[in-house]
């Protein structure tokens, strides 16, 4: 089964400082078709106005993972780290038992285009923990957030996979998909094309898929980045 995001379907508002797209329901945009994919709960766009940006606000119980697509964060939380996380940057949160935490734009001049991302954990009251992580420039998926910290991911408190992709115009995508497992592809950059039985399918920037049980194999018509989360 396949079901597409179109970027223009999305929620979302403007604030003045903050233009922010909500692939499911979040604060004042609800849409009781989208209010998440399995443990995914959340996927908000947003771009910050310099100078700008979220100030101090709490959190608990959800796994909150932040991708800069461009400009720099600065973070700042309650557990004691600072940090700048600059385009390419992941970092993941366990809020857990509750934390405190600001992003915030401090450049004069640039925005900052980010990706949040919420997941559901799959036990509540544990201890906060901070991470970071660079994406990396190969091409093909790399590994950035599992349960079991394998190949040097970020650990998340889930039975989930969160893969960074990087792919060069004309090559293919394939990803397997165990049994009872589905999958959220959400498309940062580029063009992505695909068939699933008799439909033909193309993704530009900021649409969504999910698939179930099968992920087809996806070809790059241009040059792509983008989250894939293989969920159970």
């Amino acid at each position: 089964m396949v079901k597409v995001r179109k970027s223009s379907e999305r929620g979302g508002a403007t604030h003045g400082w903050l233009n922010t797209q909500h692939t499911f329901s979040f604060s004042d945009y609800y849409d009781a078709s989208y209010m998440g994919f399995r443990s995914l709960r959340v996927i908000n766009e947003d771009r910050v106005s310099p100078v700008n940006g979220f100030g101090s606000h709490p959190h608990k119980d959800m796994e909150i993972i932040t991708y800069v697509v461009s400009g720099a964060l600065t973070h700042k939380d309650s557990m004691g780290n600072e940090a700048v996380l600059n385009a390419g940057n992941f970092q993941a949160m366990t809020a857990g038992k509750g934390i405190v935490h600001s992003e915030v734009n401090k450049s004069k001049s640039e925005p900052v285009h980010l990706l949040q991302i919420w997941i559901l954990p799959e036990v509540k009251g544990l201890a906060p923990t901070y991470q970071e992580m660079q994406s990396s420039s190969l091409h093909g998926l790399q590994l950035v957030a599992s349960q079991d910290e394998r190949s040097g991911s970020m650990k998340i408190n889930q039975n989930a996979d969160l893969f960074f992709g990087n792919f060069k115009e004309g090559s293919k995508l394939s990803h397997t998909l165990r049994s009872g497992r589905g999958a959220w592809l959400q498309l940062i950059s580029g063009e992505l094309e695909f068939k699933s039985g008799t439909s033909a399918y193309t993704l530009t920037e900021g649409d969504g898929v999910s698939f179930e049980a099968e992920f087809p194999e996806i070809g790059v018509v241009a040059d792509s980045k983008f989250l894939l989360f293989d969920l159970s």
